[in-house]
């Protein structure tokens, strides 16, 4: 998983910068790994609407109180709720924790509508999974939505 990822960042030429480190689930672990330190962290989310038809990868700065209801109006579709691990394995093919915008990679459909926190544009520094509990990718906010939409995926920017 991880190696997939670096291989696909290293082979578009999009710099990025490996953190290795225990495993984390949470932003509590991060925080107390003290990533916090090297950049900005992101929490991301895996979310559906109610019907189950779309779903939606929300990238969002680590301060952002993310409300569902009002998400859910701000995407057009009413009420959200999170997507099951077994939805999240078949759309992102990651486990709970592991949630990332790298796991668009594995979205060969490009079903999964990628929203990013306007908070994080222009970041210089943001941390995000490769796929994996026991590493951070560091890379820019301009390099990750270069690698989205490489990955097929629009990003779209929204006041979160």
């Amino acid at each position: 998983m991880k190696e997939k990822v670096l291989e696909f960042l290293e082979n578009n030429k999009i710099p990025y910068e490996l953190c290795e480190h225990n495993p984390v689930y949470t932003m509590e672990d991060m925080l107390n790994e003290g990533l916090d330190e090297k950049g900005t962290l992101a929490k991301n989310l895996f979310i559906r609407d109610q019907k189950g038809k779309r779903h939606f990868l929300i990238t969002a700065h680590i301060d952002t109180a993310v409300n569902l209801k009002e998400l859910g109006a701000k995407l057009g579709v009413g009420k959200v709720s999170f997507g099951s691990p077994e939805r999240l394995m078949k759309y992102l093919g990651v486990e709970p924790g592991c949630v990332s915008p790298m796991g668009l990679m594995n979205d060969t459909e490009n079903a999964v509508e990628f929203i990013i926190d306007q908070k994080l544009m222009g970041c210089e520094k943001m941390g995000v999974h490769p796929n994996t509990h026991d590493a951070t990718v560091w890379l820019s906010f301009a390099s990750l939505k270069k690698a989205v939409e490489l990955m097929g995926n629009n990003v779209k920017v929204l006041k979160i």
